[in-house]
């Protein structure tokens, strides 16, 4: 385990000895600016305020060894005019930022920052450049993580995406799920935990210890595969797996969100594989299994089942109907020849 801080070095206090010294300092053409947060921004843009909070953090750093930092970036840049050369300066204040991050890893080549600005603001291409994985958003829902996680996968490789396991019931939404959902939602990223250990049972906590076991299998396979998901009718259901490059094995999730219109299973093509290979699929269910909401689940269910690629892609997998808020997770492995 490493030490991490959470730093949001562009924002001030009014209220501090900083503001008083140097009022000038403050990215704001008003000499009485709006407060948001009860924050003020820092003009990055200006080299001594940039000097200064680049030693502030290389203080701390330093002396407590830290090993990685959660970069936020909480308040948006509100009339964010220099007062230096009395221009527009949201453009000039991002690039003072990250030449701010190169020095730090430049000082300190070790260290890992995490891109956070109220979540998933500062989630792009830019800052990839400058820190080793971004923040998709504040809410750890999984119903709301699932859609988050597929949309910033457009951009974004998912081993870059922090995916948190958090409590039961979720800060942002108040909405309570399975601790089944929670993990299987967060295998698919830059996976962690974001829940007091001291409150788990000891259910819970031999649950997180098969995860992170499981994680660590397959984490080869989800940091370097290829990400492939189904396109599919209506939103009750996603299907989003990844895949090897070579399509010798492969790993899905089959997840319900809402109840949809369907009454039994449905045959679901599956996206990335060979046609020309012959599969082993198994359920993983060290973490979550199927919580079926019809009568009966498909037969195969209840054992490996050895299918063509061919047959796979083109007709497809008989996958459960389930209550909402559930997933499961399939593992395909190409058979020798």
């Amino acid at each position: 385990m490493q030490f991490g801080l959470w730093f949001e070095p562009e924002m001030v206090n009014p209220d501090s000895q900083l503001v008083r010294e140097h009022p000038d300092w403050i990215l704001s053409r008003d000499a009485d600016p709006a407060l948001w947060r009860h924050q003020l921004v820092l003009d990055l843009t200006r080299p001594e305020a940039w000097e200064h909070v680049l030693e502030q953090m290389d203080a701390v750093i330093t002396r407590t060894g830290v090993d990685a930092i959660k970069w936020d970036h909480n308040r948006d840049l509100h009339a964010a005019v220099s007062r230096a050369t009395g221009r527009a300066s949201v453009h000039a204040q991002v690039e003072a930022v990250y030449s701010l991050m190169d020095e730090l890893h430049r000082r300190h080549p070790a260290l890992e920052i995490e891109s956070c600005a109220s979540g998933g603001a500062r989630v792009d291409l830019g800052v990839l450049e400058h820190t080793q994985r971004v923040w998709a958003s504040d809410t750890n829902d999984p119903i709301e993580r699932q859609a988050i996680q597929r949309w910033t996968g457009l951009l974004l490789p998912p081993e870059l995406v922090g995916a948190h396991i958090g409590p039961e019931r979720a800060h942002t939404t108040h909405r309570s799920a399975s601790l089944g959902f929670r993990m299987a939602t967060a295998l698919f990223g830059h996976a962690g935990i974001e829940w007091d250990l001291a409150e788990c049972t000891d259910a819970e906590l031999d649950a997180l210890r098969a995860w992170s076991a499981l994680y660590r299998e397959l984490r080869p396979l989800l940091h370097a595969g290829t990400t492939v998901r189904a396109d599919l009718p209506g939103e009750a259901n996603l299907l989003h797996g990844v895949g090897a490059p070579d399509a010798a094995h492969a790993v899905f999730a089959w997840v319900q969100l809402a109840t949809g219109p369907d009454a039994a299973a449905m045959r679901i093509p599956i996206p990335g594989l060979d046609p020309a290979s012959r599969y082993l699929i198994r359920e993983r269910d060290e973490l979550t299994s199927a919580d079926p909401h019809q009568v009966l689940s498909p037969a195969w269910l209840d054992g490996p089942l050895s299918a063509s690629g061919a047959m796979l892609c083109e007709a497809g997998l008989p996958l459960p109907v389930m209550n909402p808020g559930s997933a499961l997770l399939l593992e395909f492995i190409r058979e020798p020849a």
